[in-house]
């Protein structure tokens, strides 16, 4: 069961590490931490995107990659990436014992895919080790 210590310390350490993320690498739109049934639990973003529809949205796009995996017999899905005609999103597993979370990381088209899949994964292990 997680405390509302340690949701305290998840909160602040994902608040600044999407600040970072988004102030960092170029074409990010929104960062946006939610746990596994869609609620946020933090975010930064620039423009009109509204993060608790990400959250949501997300938490659907989650189980569907986990069921896929699952049947394939591939293995736990560490990410899931959505590409558009103007730019894509990645989706990462945050594996908890006490609270399973995801990181939503979209991005324009000006964005680097290697970037984003580098910092979203490290995100995730250092989310995952808290």
């Amino acid at each position: 069961m997680t405390t509302t210590e340690s949701m305290d310390a998840i909160r602040r350490f994902a608040e600044q590490e999407a600040s970072d993320i988004l102030r960092d690498i170029t074409g990010t739109r929104a960062v946006v931490i939610s746990t596994i049934d869609g609620f946020e639990v933090a975010y930064s973003h620039h423009g009109d995107i509204v993060p608790a529809r990400i959250a949501a949205m997300a938490s659907s796009i989650s189980a569907i990659g986990e069921v896929v995996a699952q049947e394939s017999s591939v293995g736990e899905p560490s990410n899931i990436t959505i590409f558009s005609e103007s730019g894509f999103i990645q989706v990462f597993a945050v594996r908890r014992r006490d609270i399973q979370l995801i990181i939503n990381i979209v991005s324009d088209a000006t964005g680097v895919m290697a970037q984003v899949s580098y910092r979203g994964k490290q995100f995730a292990k250092a989310m995952a080790a808290l």
